[in-house]
């Protein structure tokens, strides 16, 4: 299975970024090997608008079933839930941890987005 985890860096010993969609990298993680890829998401940091749909999109093509960060808007959670894809928000520490956390069943699926959407 694999997972995404919003980071502030290149590797699992990076903090954890609270921001889905503008987060700097959001590394993507087979629990099972712990493989990683970290994708760069730089093109979202400073969008005007979409920011979440597009990084949605980002984990489609990259096949993650999971997202852990911290803070999900309405319009991210609507494309992450139409793809099938589980959110988990509230999440912070190391990228590594929160992997560790889910494989222990420590969190909860979110039903619903925790913030409001972001407006230029």
């Amino acid at each position: 299975m694999k997972i995404a985890v919003t980071s502030t860096g290149k590797e699992l010993t990076s903090d954890m970024d609270p921001r889905f969609g503008r987060a700097p990298y959001i590394i993507v993680v087979d629990i099972d090997t712990m493989e990683f890829e970290a994708v760069d998401n730089a093109e979202n940091v400073n969008a005007n608008q979409g920011a979440g749909i597009q990084a949605g999109k980002t984990l489609v093509e990259k096949g993650a079933e999971v997202l852990i960060t911290g803070f999900c808007g309405p319009k991210a959670f609507q494309v992450l839930e139409s793809a099938g894809i589980r959110a988990i928000v509230g999440a912070q520490g190391l990228v590594k941890d929160a992997v560790e956390d889910f494989k222990a069943g420590k969190f909860q699926e979110t039903k619903a987005p925790n913030v409001d959407g972001h407006w230029s």
